[in-house]
């Protein structure tokens, strides 16, 4: 955007919208390295989409899937595949085509996406939107998730009005506030303004927007950054609280829930159980929860299964390795060793027990003398297989550099 990161978090992050011009933002080229037309037109003709990686809408209405789907023919007997010449005459008829998910399909968008979710912390999405020139897909709404608009071709019309909801969460769309947000849609906008190539623009979640192509096609990007948020905290406390038998126990019997009387005082018992187990509540077992929602949604960096098995099979101790890009790791101290012996430190001190290396997608179990190598490579201080530390000999070194690319923590460098 046009202002200093840190000016964007105190100013704009989650309160206000920013308009960044392509002139402001020194990106001569605009976004067409990210997607361009042709991109598009190469996802929708030769990559085998299917949904729900391909919407369509039309004056504010989502259009059936089976208006542009069909069976992929021999060899491909499924029946939700894109078909180009279906999209072709949606598209001339005033259609917007909605690519969905592009942070999953196209190469430079992944790239783009893992990169930007590693500088904000959060999970991003990223979906493009092809206009024909005059039409609009979708009427006045909000987004329950903060917008980068990135205009990469053509020009867009938007109109931005403050929120109905401020900070809706994701089980708050907009449609439960259809007549609010046509209400304020009707009134003055915070922001009328035309998007040129590459131009931006800043959306928090809950600001209405409504956009239509000018006297051209458009095609933007918009990145959606699934924040977390404290309500997300609580859903966490909430799965937590059901260790508390106190807050597990039935109300009692033959009561009438539907009498405040009766209600109340159950109530007040809750919410002192509640409160009594708050005050008591591990901090790490929150940050365990969270942990397990937010580093899924955001993948680390592709590999090549193939290159990847073949590269086991040659590893020495003059092969070099690297973290691979992007990959969301804690190295938790060991479990307690057997028979009363000294466990291993998580920082690399040797004994017998086992260290957890958690990753997105799942925990492993490492040999607790691994430790110090494992935290040393992860963290790049180390690339060559010979020189991890803290391990007897090279036999012992090469055993674990397999298993880091094995379980795709490593990647040949």
């Amino acid at each position: 955007m046009a202002v200093e990161p840190a000016k964007f978090a105190a100013a704009y992050w989650g309160r206000a919208a920013l308009l960044s011009r392509a002139a402001e933002l020194a990106n001569p080229d605009g976004f067409t390295d990210l997607l361009s037309p042709a991109d598009a037109d190469e996802l929708l003709s030769r990559r085998g989409l299917r949904t729900p990686f391909l919407r369509a809408a039309r004056n504010g209405q989502v259009l059936p899937t089976g208006q542009y789907t069909g069976s992929g023919g021999a060899g491909a007997e499924i029946t939700d595949q894109v078909l180009d010449e279906r999209v072709l005459a949606l598209y001339a008829d005033g259609a917007t085509l909605v690519l969905q998910g592009l942070h999953r399909t196209w190469p430079p968008l992944i790239d783009f996406t893992r990169e930007l979710s590693l500088t904000l912390g959060q999970p991003l999405q990223v979906n493009a939107y092809l206009t024909p020139a005059g039409n609009q897909g979708f009427g006045t709404h909000y987004d329950t998730h903060d917008v980068f608009v990135l205009q990469v071709d053509g020009h867009k019309h938007w109109q931005v009005h403050e929120p109905v909801l401020p900070e809706p969460l994701e089980r708050q769309p907009w449609g439960g506030r259809a007549d609010e947000v046509t209400a304020v849609a009707e009134g003055p906008p915070a922001l009328d303004v035309v998007l040129a190539p590459g131009d931006a623009l800043y959306l928090p979640r809950g600001w209405l927007h409504s956009a239509r192509a000018q006297d051209e096609s458009s095609l933007h990007l918009t990145v959606g950054v699934r924040a977390l948020t404290r309500y997300t905290m609580v859903e966490a406390l909430l799965d937590l609280a059901a260790e508390d038998r106190r807050l597990r126990a039935s109300l009692p019997f033959g009561v009438d829930v539907a009498d405040v009387d009766q209600v109340e005082p159950e109530l007040t018992e809750t919410v002192e159980a509640l409160r009594d187990w708050l005050l008591r509540v591990d901090p790490a077992a929150v940050a365990d929860r969270l942990r397990a929602r937010a580093w899924p949604a955001a993948r680390p960096a592709p590999i090549r299964p193939l290159a990847q098995a073949a590269a086991i099979s040659t590893v020495d101790a003059d092969t070099r390795l690297a973290p691979r890009d992007g990959l969301r790791w804690q190295l938790r101290p060991p479990s307690p060793a057997p028979d009363g012996a000294p466990a291993p430190d998580a920082d690399g001190a040797p004994g017998q027990g086992e260290v957890a290396l958690h990753l997105f997608d799942r925990t492993i179990t490492l040999p607790g003398q691994c430790a110090l190598a494992v935290r040393t490579f992860l963290s790049g201080g180390v690339s060559r297989v010979g020189d991890l530390p803290g391990l007897d000999d090279d036999a012992d070194r090469i055993v674990l550099a397999r298993r880091l690319l094995r379980e795709a923590v490593a990647v040949p460098a």
